[in-house]
């Protein structure tokens, strides 16, 4: 018996689907794909609301790291409740961009309330490509809420 191209053709496709997920094994998209590598120096600020301590990290390789410093720096001046409140980066290398979307803030301020509001101190963490546009954002947002405001610590990567 000759085999013809499509009696070929016909047995691939029994072959195929008598098994589930077989042809998946061919598509292109199967699997996310992995995060772009975040270049830069990254910074970032941690603040703890109900005791007002703070903490800031500059010069991490990565994003995470930064985060993760920054918290344990705020814990280590006994802040209860440290959460990052700004994340930022400057270029390692002028032709770094990643391609992200992540800007590159080179400088952060935390700016906090003279007075406290409903039980609280009105606080807020900015970024921005400079030093003077981040304290302006900070004060700015913390001043929304009625508050004057100060900056208390920035930093710049």
């Amino acid at each position: 018996m000759k085999l013809t191209s499509a009696m070929v053709a016909l047995g691939m496709l029994l072959v195929s689907s008598s098994h589930p997920g077989a042809a998946d094994l061919f598509t292109t998209d199967q699997a996310p794909a992995p995060p772009p590598e975040e270049r830069g120096i990254w910074a970032a600020i941690a603040y703890s609301t109900p005791d007002e301590k703070y903490g800031f990290f500059w010069g991490a390789d990565k994003r995470q790291e930064a985060m993760d410093i920054a918290i344990k720096h705020c814990e280590r001046n006994s802040g209860s409740n440290c959460v990052v409140a700004s994340v930022f980066r400057n270029h390692r290398h002028w032709n770094d961009d990643d391609n992200t979307g992540f800007p590159y803030h080179h400088c952060g301020a935390l700016a906090i309330g003279k007075e406290k509001r409903d039980g609280s101190t009105p606080w807020s963490a900015n970024s921005a490509p400079t030093r003077q546009e981040a304290e302006d954002l900070a004060v700015t947002a913390c001043e929304r809420s009625g508050s004057r405001c100060a900056v208390r610590e920035w930093v710049c990567t």
